[in-house]
Parts: structure tokens; sequence; C-alpha cells
């Protein structure tokens, strides 16, 4: 399915939620509580950002000091970037995707999610990463030229 189609809803009906939702709670709660919600989950949301991507960064650098690859970390910290963008952004709906994205559960499932899927479109593309499968046999090959006096003492030798 095309990309762009999807980000163009969701450009346009994201604001258009968010308002509602704001005037809908600020109808309830009034403007000046409303403001200091909006507020609120920023900064809570921040700081919950700063201690989880902290914690994410010392899991990547764990795992590659302990020679594995990071794959699920790295996209954890994406996920990480993008809740921070989501709860930077005024508005609850966008907070609340920003809250979920932050909690480290739901974050670890989505991560590693999206490495398999990655990993399973990689050998759905052929990109030269094969699993090892008993009976493999490693080795090189390398094709030689016969050299020029063999090639010549053997048509002397036809002759």
């Amino acid at each position: 399915m095309p990309v762009f189609p999807i980000l163009l809803l969701l450009f346009l009906a994201v604001p258009v939620a968010e308002i509602y939702v704001l005037i809908e709670v600020g109808s309830t709660l009034g403007a000046p509580m409303t403001i200091a919600l909006v507020i609120l989950t920023a900064v809570v949301g921040a700081a919950l950002m700063r201690a989880e991507g902290l914690a994410t960064i010392a899991r990547v650098q764990k795992e590659m000091h302990t020679g594995q690859l990071p794959a699920v970390g790295i996209i954890e910290g994406a996920l990480l970037l993008f809740s921070g963008a989501l709860l930077l952004t005024p508005g609850f709906l966008t907070d609340a995707f920003g809250f979920v994205l932050v909690l480290r559960p739901t974050r670890m499932a989505i991560a590693k999610a999206i490495a398999s899927r990655a990993v399973m479109r990689m050998h759905m593309r052929g990109s030269g990463y094969q699993p090892r499968r008993q009976g493999d046999i490693d080795g090189e090959y390398s094709h030689e030229q016969p050299r020029p006096t063999d090639a010549a003492s053997r048509l002397d030798r036809e002759r």
C-alpha cells in the first residue's frame, strides 16, 4: 500500500482529532486546567523518555560489548525518539500514544515485531543472508587460467 496517502490522512486527521479532544476537555475542566494538563504530560513524558532512553543506551552498549547485534535496542531507540516527538506535541491523543511507546513492555513488543518483519523482508528479497543449514560446507572457490607454457606444450604434444 502506498505510504503517501496514509501519511496525508494522518497529517489531516490527527490535528483535527486533537483539537476536538482539547475543546471537549477544555469545556469540561476549563482552559487553565487543560493547558496545565498539556504542559504536565509533556514534562512527565520528557522525564520518562529520558530515563528510558538512558536505560536503552546502556542495554545497547552492553549488547555491543558482549559481541551481540543490538538490532532490537536500536529500534527501541528510534521508537523512543518517536514517542518523544508525540509527547512534546500538544494534545492528549498524541500524549497517549507517546506514553504507550515509552512503556518498555509495549516498546519491546513493537521493536521485536519490526525486527522480525525486517528479517523476513531480507529473506524474501534475497539480501544474500542465508541462515546456516545442517550439511552446509564453507569453502572458497577460485578459477585459475592455464599458464601459457602449459597451453603451448600441450599444442606441441598434439602435433
